[in-house]
C-alpha cells in the first residue's frame, strides 16, 4: 500500500527498469467499483499524479498487453488532528454535548470516540461514538446523563481519533455537570418605543425553548448601543424578561442583544441573541423644527443659481414634487421675505418707543417750567428782622454785665424793668 497526502504529488513506478520494446499501460480501479481492470490512465513505466484528492484512492495496475506487471493500492489520507474538546449542557435536564472543531475535512473512514468516567473511581468508562458535521466543520459527541446524577461530581472526558493514516488522542478534560451549563440564547427579542418618552425603549424577550423555567430560572444581561456608537452599554443582573432603557439617544436607532446564564451562576453565559433594533419616540414637532431650511441654491439651466423657497410662502402645495418653487436669480442677492418682515417690525417698534419717550419727557418739562416762572413779587415776602430802635446814650446803663443782644431779639435791662413798675 502506498500512502499519499492530500494535495501532494506522487509518482508510481511499474518496474525498476523499463521493459524494452514494450508499451506499459496504467489502469485504476476506484474504491467501491466493481471488478475488472478499471479505466485507462496513461502509458509509460511511471505514472505521475498531481495534487492528490481523496477520490484518487484506489488500486493502480500496470500491464504490457494483457500481462500484469504490478498492482499497487494508493490511499489518500491525512493524519487526524488532535482533538481540543469542549463540553456544554443546554439545561439541567439535557445531555452533555462535547465537540471539537476541524481545520480540514477529515479523511474518509476517520473514526472518533469519546469516553467518560468518574474521577478517582475504578470503573469502566462509558464509550460514545462521535459524528462529523460538515457544515459546522466539527465532531460532536452526546454523553447520556443518568437521572439523579450529582451535578458536583467530577467526570473525566477522553477522546481519540484515528484513520488509515494514523491516530491522535486528545488531552483528558475534567468537568462537572454544573460547570458545563451553557443555555441557548434568548429568543423573540423586540425593541419598542414608549409614547412621549424620547429617551426610553422597552426591550422584551423570551426563554429559549431548551430551558424549562418551571424548575430553574435564568438571569439575563442586556447590551445596547446607538448605531453611530462603536461600543455597547451593558445592564447586568436582569431577572425579568423585559428591560426599560431610560438613557437612549433621541431620534437614533439602537441595536439590542440579550444573553442568559443559570440563576445560581453555574456554567457560562449563552451566546448573544440575534440583534434587534428600535428607535425612541420622536415628537412630530421636533421633526418639523429639525428640517433643513429652504435656503439651498439650485443650479439653473442658464448656468446661474436660483434659491429654493418653501411652498407655504406661495399659499399652494408643491405640485411638481421639487420641494419648493425655484425663482430665477438676479444680479442682486436674493433676501428671504422673513428678513424683511422681522427688520420692518423691529424698526416700527423702535420708532414708536422713541416717540413715546420724547412725548413723555416733553410734558414733564413743560409742567416744571410753569411752576418755576411766576411774576416777580407775587407770593414773595421779605423777611425783616424784628428789633428795637438803636438805644441812646441816656438809656444805656453805666454798668451792664450783659452782652449786646442779637438783632431781632427783644432785650430789657434792669432799669427798664424797674421803671415799668414791675
Amino acid at each position: 500500500m502506498v500512502l499519499g497526502h492530500l494535495g501532494a504529488n506522487i509518482t508510481l513506478t511499474c518496474q525498476d527498469e523499463e521493459p524494452a520494446n514494450a508499451t506499459v499501460s496504467w489502469q485504476v480501479q476506484e474504491q467501491g467499483a466493481a471488478g475488472g481492470w478499471g479505466r485507462q490512465l496513461a502509458e509509460g513505466n511511471t505514472l505521475l499524479l498531481r495534487r492528490l484528492r481523496y477520490e484518487d484512492s484506489g488500486h493502480y495496475s500496470c500491464t504490457v498487453g494483457r500481462h500484469l506487471l504490478r498492482s499497487l493500492r494508493l490511499l489518500v489520507a491525512e493524519p487526524p488532528e488532535t482533538p481540543q474538546v469542549s463540553c456544554y449542557r443546554r439545561s439541567h435536564d439535557k445531555d452533555v454535548l462535547c465537540e471539537w472543531p476541524q481545520q480540514k475535512k477529515p479523511s474518509p473512514g476517520t473514526r472518533a470516540m469519546l469516553w467518560v468516567k468518574q474521577r478517582f473511581v475504578a470503573e469502566n468508562a462509558t464509550e460514545q461514538r462521535c459524528h462529523y458535521f460538515s457544515k459546522a466543520r466539527k465532531f460532536v459527541c452526546r454523553v447520556k446523563v443518568p437521572p439523579g446524577t450529582d451535578d458536583t461530581k467530577h467526570l473525566v472526558v477522553s477522546t481519540c481519533v484515528s484513520n488509515s493514516a494514523g491516530g491522535s488522542a486528545g488531552k483528558d478534560k475534567i468537568i462537572t455537570l454544573s460547570s458545563v451549563l451553557k443555555p441557548d440564547p434568548p429568543v423573540n427579542v423586540t425593541v419598542e418605543a414608549l409614547e412621549k418618552a424620547p429617551q426610553r425603549l422597552q426591550v422584551n424577550w423570551s426563554y429559549p425553548p431548551s430551558w424549562d423555567p418551571r424548575f430553574y430560572w435564568l438571569h439575563f444581561q442586556v447590551r445596547y448601543r446607538p448605531e453611530p456608537a462603536p461600543t455597547f452599554m451593558e445592564v447586568d443582573q436582569v431577572t425579568t424578561t423585559w428591560l426599560d432603557i431610560r438613557d437612549a439617544w433621541r431620534g437614533m436607532r439602537h441595536v439590542v442583544q440579550v444573553r442568559a446564564k443559570d440563576e445560581f451562576g453555574h456554567g457560562t453565559w449563552s451566546e448573544w441573541s440575534q440583534e434587534a433594533v428600535g428607535t425612541p419616540w420622536t415628537d412630530p414637532c421636533d421633526l418639523t423644527s429639525e428640517m433643513e431650511p429652504f435656503s439651498s441654491q439650485v443650479p439653473m439651466e442658464d448656468g446661474t443659481y436660483g434659491v429654493t423657497l418653501p411652498p407655504e410662502l406661495f399659499g399652494e402645495d408643491d405640485t411638481d414634487g421639487a420641494g419648493g418653487s425655484v425663482m430665477e436669480s438676479s444680479t442682486h442677492p436674493v433676501t428671504s421675505p422673513y428678513a424683511f418682515l422681522v427688520t420692518g417690525g423691529s424698526l416700527l417698534l423702535g420708532i414708536a418707543l422713541f416717540v413715546g419717550i420724547v412725548v413723555r419727557y416733553r410734558q414733564m418739562w413743560w409742567k416744571s417750567g410753569q411752576e418755576t416762572t411766576k411774576p416777580e413779587g407775587e407770593g414773595q415776602h421779605m423777611l425783616v428782622p424784628l428789633g428795637l430802635p438803636p438805644p441812646t446814650l441816656s438809656d444805656t446803663p453805666l454798668l451792664s454785665h450783659h452782652a449786646p443782644s442779637a438783632p431781632g431779639v427783644l432785650h430789657m435791662t434792669h432799669t427798664d424793668y424797674s421803671s415799668s413798675g414791675q
